[in-house]
């Protein structure tokens, strides 16, 4: 494939993919406690410029942040715990984005479940995808 051509489709890449773009919307990452009664969830995360710090949630309450993804690369790493003395943890990847294609009103929805954190965008039913360890 030539240089142009790369180009060529990378320019009507971008394009189709922000189209339908609300400019300048921040993205956001959601956490909600559907834990048992009397389980707290703990809750930080970090990316390369910010800690958001310590989080605590009760059963039946959400806890979210915002932001613009960067020009360059924009990652959240986030950790759980819940449980007696919050033995039971879950550390992952809680948002990823920007690179080439900076998103705009990305909307990640984490869940934190007793047998695990569920993940969805929104859209679709919330699917299992780490296990508390």
């Amino acid at each position: 494939m030539t240089p142009r051509l790369s180009c060529f489709l990378i320019v009507i890449g971008l394009c189709v993919g922000l189209s339908n773009a609300k400019w300048n919307e921040k993205n956001s990452v959601h956490f909600k406690n559907s834990l048992g009664r009397n389980n707290i969830l703990k809750i930080n995360c970090i990316s390369n410029d910010d800690d958001l710090g310590f989080h605590f949630l009760r059963p039946g309450e959400t806890y979210e942040f915002s932001f613009h993804d960067s020009v360059l690369k924009t990652e959240f790493f986030c950790d759980l715990w819940q449980g007696p003395n919050f033995k039971f943890h879950a550390g992952f990847t809680g948002y990823e984005g920007g690179g080439l294609i900076v998103h705009y009103g990305k909307q990640n929805f984490w869940d934190a479940r007793e047998d695990g954190i569920y993940f969805t965008h929104g859209q679709k039913t919330p699917k299992l995808e780490y296990n508390w360890t």
